[in-house]
């Protein structure tokens, strides 16, 4: 029976869900893994301090290069839900429309919105031990309450298959209905606005920017994708429509592009739609 150095079995429940909820599989390598954390929790905690001070700044948090590259550098957990707030502009339109989330859940509800929901709840997130209908609290319920106020504000756009992830990880991160309801707004509403729209214009927009920079960066898997005859859709759709949360790494998600430049990046943004829109 494999035994951490304090004698706890590594198979011990507890030990064998993330801070998160989300089990590791069965071959997951405790060794490998604390031996990198220990070493990790060094820049953890010098990252935390200095989030720590910026905080206690009698200005808040103002927009500015030092805000930005701390927020490139990673944001700490116990931080993560307030900045995300404040910097996407959610914390704003929540101060701006109180008890609007709860009016939408006191309201009239569409039928069949509400049943495509309901489909998914079981399928978001089925290796999280904090969406199971055993859990105690179940964030199924959190889950469906937001994908619904979501789906009667935003009747444009609705409810799309990838919210669910998307939805459910802000829960994850705010444990907070509201905020997260508010986040979902700030990313489908504004950041992401043509990413779920019937076009999904932005979407696919990205997904050719993708194929654009394999061929730059990693030449020989544009050549393999492109000698087989594989088109980038039917890989890269999923991650897309839930912006990688269940593909990368918790901690990854919702990061800023490092070693090109957003300027190279929206540029070949551009190019990519102008092709998609010439093509009808």
């Amino acid at each position: 029976m494999a035994r951490r150095e304090d004698g706890r079995d590594t198979r011990d429940w507890a030990y064998r869900v993330d801070p998160y909820g989300f089990e590791r599989p069965e071959d997951f390598d405790y060794a490998s893994y604390e031996a990198f954390f220990s070493r990790y929790l060094v820049v953890l905690t010098r990252r935390a301090i200095k989030w720590s001070k910026l905080l206690k700044g009698n200005n808040g948090i103002q927009k500015s290069l030092k805000v930005k590259r701390y927020i490139r550098k990673g944001i700490p957990n116990e931080h993560r839900a307030l900045i995300w707030m404040i910097v996407s502009g959610a914390q704003a339109n929540m101060e701006q429309n109180p008890g609007y989330y709860h009016r939408l859940l006191e309201g009239e509800k569409n039928d069949k919105l509400v049943e495509a929901i309901q489909t998914d709840m079981n399928r978001t997130f089925p290796d999280n031990v904090k969406f199971r209908k055993t859990a105690d609290p179940c964030l199924q319920h959190a889950l469906y309450n937001v994908l619904v106020a979501y789906g009667h504000h935003n009747k444009a756009v609705g409810y799309c298959q990838g919210m669910n992830f998307i939805a459910g990880y802000l829960i994850l991160i705010t444990k907070n209905e509201e905020e997260s309801f508010w986040l979902l707004d700030a990313l489908i509403g504004r950041i992401l606005p043509d990413y779920y729209s019937p076009a999904m214009t932005g979407l696919k927009t990205d997904q050719e920017v993708l194929g654009e920079l394999v061929k730059m960066k990693v030449p020989a898997v544009a050549e393999l994708m492109e000698r087989h005859g594989v088109m980038w859709t039917l890989v890269v759709s999923r991650w897309f429509i839930c912006l990688f949360i269940d593909v990368l790494p918790v901690e990854k998600t919702f990061t800023e592009p490092g070693s090109l430049s957003m300027a190279t990046i929206n540029k070949l943004r551009e190019t990519c739609r102008e092709k998609l829109l010439s093509q009808g």
